[in-house]
């Protein structure tokens, strides 16, 4: 398990099988969301083929945010990875749902299934 801390946010890495999961807690916006999409961006090109990210302790996310999160599945698709998130909160889940984006990945209600879906 390995840790970031940046200023609002926290990104923890941990293997389950042939998936990582990454939790991401705090806040995504204009300052940490590069932290987010580099970490994504050196798990996949690191040869993960199934990444889980876990939105479900996440306090705020910006548009910055989104787009990292859409950047990082572009690479992933390019990779021939697959990128799932995990959105446990209603609040988040209907930002994704304004966007549009629950039309761009795929987003499960809790961890074990995501996994599961891998």
């Amino acid at each position: 398990m390995a840790e970031d801390a940046g200023m609002n946010l926290s990104l923890t890495a941990s293997s389950t099988g042939a998936q990582t999961v990454l939790e991401v807690r705090g806040e995504v916006d204009v300052h940490s969301a590069t932290q987010l999409q580099d970490r994504l961006f050196q798990i996949i090109g690191s040869g993960q083929q199934s990444v889980v990210v876990d939105l479900s302790w996440l306090a705020f996310i910006d548009s910055t945010g989104l787009g990292a999160l859409v950047a990082v599945r572009n690479q992933a698709q390019q990779s021939g990875a697959v990128l799932r998130l995990v959105c446990g909160s209603a609040r988040t889940l209907k930002l994704f749902r304004i966007t549009g984006l629950d039309a761009v990945f795929d987003i499960y209600p809790t961890v074990p299934q995501a996994i599961a879906a891998g």
